[in-house]
């Protein structure tokens, strides 16, 4: 059976992109996947990759280039509700967007939803018992 390891997001700029990553989940950087036009981070049973746009190219994918619109969206679960409000707190503090602060969904879980600093979405999770 085929399993998922790494979900890859194409940014302008990888390194920064990264960086907030790292800094708002204190994810750690894969550094033996260092490379001019990719950068990995642990992100627990899925790591993420950044591909600089030159990837593109690299896989062929140059008449796909428009990257307007939001395409994906990536989910962090935390151990509680106030894991949400910090985490949550902290990226806005390191310039993503909040589209909807933290908030209890109808399909219980606990959740905010933001844009990071590439606009990029993504949502930071507490699952309710």
């Amino acid at each position: 059976m085929a399993t998922m390891d790494y979900v890859n997001v194409f940014a302008e700029d990888i390194e920064k992109l990264a960086n907030f990553y790292m800094t708002v989940f204190g994810f750690e950087e894969i550094e033996e996947m260092r490379y001019p036009i990719f950068r990995a981070v642990k992100a627990g049973r899925i790591n993420i990759g950044f591909n600089a746009m030159d990837a593109y190219d690299l896989l062929e994918l140059a008449e796909h280039r428009d990257t307007s619109g939001i395409k994906f969206l990536l989910n962090f679960t935390c151990a509680s509700k106030r894991e949400v409000d910090h985490i949550s707190q902290r990226a806005q503090d390191l310039g993503a967007v909040a589209i909807k602060q933290p908030y209890k969904t109808y399909y219980n879980w606990y959740q905010a939803v933001l844009l990071d600093p590439e606009g990029n979405c993504f949502r930071i999770n507490r699952i309710l018992k």
